[in-house]
């Protein structure tokens, strides 16, 4: 088998699918790579991060292949290769690692520091991430196949959900890792920036996480209608109430505890005349004006090259932005809440309203009613000497309790 086809960059505005060769078990430096495996793709997607270089927004050069979210079937198998075999389905992560280097063994593999000649980091069919052939074509090589490669155990099951299991490439994994960064945990209300499939990722990656409330906000109204469809709260950032009002509408409190930017690079203005235009720093701004904040919480965004920084008071400010040339990553605003802050539970069954102390929720009682309203979780860590009179839907000591209200009188 020698013939291959990919979707090449050609100029901005302008790709083509055409013939590129067969792929081989050596890397961009010429250097064989027996680690390696080849695969036939079954699934791929575009990224938003492709459709930057396709806009002209990087310095891709003409001839490029494009595509880093791959599933596909082991075709060939490289010597050195342990625990694959052909015919096994897989999943790619977007870049690639060795496995090996000091910040792959310290788990930062997106630096990974032996792929990429010209700077830490590599990914496939990227502009300056180590000359990887991307993954849009028929066939792609991958390297260090033990280390990088996830195998489905079940090969009927994997091929009867592949346009799922899809999704483990980058999406889901990018949401996920945006959630988790901002700290989201049980009772925490939750912003998402972007209603796209990475956006939706991670909010339903905040859900996943135990988040009371999860708002997902965007200027595209059938991105909007999908997200409540699928149960999330919404904001239009397209109307001229600003993101602080249409959360407190929601919340009854102008802030979150944690927030997340999945819409990163070409963001647009909010308002009706501001999400006509691009408005690079918008979203992150409106990020941090709206994530609450507090000794517990990191002094701002986890920085990836191209914003500046000021800060002004409490609050980090974007003051410039530089459009880079790497992968866009997920913006992280970190909020831990301190562990002697607590949801209470509700006083007793009567439904009276009892002193409400919770910072994270804003401490007002209009919180809990919301809550209460849309039949949300509430968590409580018990004490040991509250152990022996706590209500029967309590589960064991030290443990979290989650508080749903089909099985708790309270609510």
């Amino acid at each position: 088998m020698s013939t291959n086809r990919g979707v090449v960059y050609l100029r901005q505005g302008q790709v083509e699918v055409q013939s590129i060769p067969f792929p081989t078990l050596v890397n961009p430096t010429g250097k064989t790579a027996e680690h390696g495996v080849i695969l036939k793709v079954l699934t791929t997607n575009i990224c938003g991060s492709d459709q930057h270089m396709v806009r002209g927004r990087t310095t891709a050069s003409a001839g490029l292949v494009l595509g880093h979210e791959i599933t596909g079937e082991v075709l060939e198998v490289g010597r050195d290769v342990e625990t694959l075999k052909r015919g096994d389905v897989v999943s790619v992560p977007f870049n690639v690692a060795c496995g090996r280097c000091r910040t792959c063994k310290e788990q930062h593999t997106g630096v990974c520091l032996s792929v990429n000649p010209s700077r830490a980091g590599g990914a496939y069919g990227y502009v300056d991430m180590g000359g990887w052939i991307g993954g849009q074509a028929e066939y792609v090589m991958v390297p260090y196949a033990d280390f990088n490669l996830l195998k489905f155990p079940d090969r009927a099951q994997a091929i009867e959900k592949i346009r799922d299991l899809t999704c483990l490439s980058d999406i889901l994994p990018t949401g996920y890792h945006g959630a988790v960064t901002a700290g989201v945990g049980p009772g925490s209300t939750v912003y998402v920036a972007g209603a796209g499939p990475v956006g939706l990722a991670a909010a339903a990656s905040a859900r996943l996480l135990g988040a009371a409330v999860v708002i997902v906000g965007d200027v595209n109204p059938v991105r909007l209608e999908h997200a409540r469809k699928v149960g999330f709260e919404t904001v239009d950032l397209s109307k001229d109430a600003t993101l602080a009002e249409q959360i407190a509408h929601i919340l009854g409190t102008p802030e979150v505890d944690c927030a997340v930017d999945a819409v990163g690079f070409e963001a647009r203005g909010h308002g009706h005349a501001g999400s006509q235009v691009e408005a690079p720093a918008t979203v992150l701004n409106s990020l941090m004006e709206v994530t609450r904040s507090g000794q517990d919480r990191h002094s701002g965004p986890v920085r990836h090259g191209g914003p500046r920084w000021r800060r002004q008071g409490s609050k980090t400010r974007l003051t410039q932005h530089s459009p880079g040339s790497g992968l866009g990553q997920i913006a992280q605003f970190l909020y831990r809440p301190d562990a002697r802050h607590e949801i209470q539970p509700r006083a007793n069954a009567s439904h009276s309203v009892g002193p409400y102390q919770d910072r994270r929720c804003g401490g007002r009682a209009s919180d809990i009613a919301r809550r209460r309203a849309l039949g949300l979780c509430r968590v409580r860590r018990w004490r040991a000497e509250e152990i022996r009179h706590r209500p029967a839907w309590a589960t064991e000591e030290g443990s979290l309790a989650f508080m749903n209200p089909r099985r708790c009188p309270a609510l």
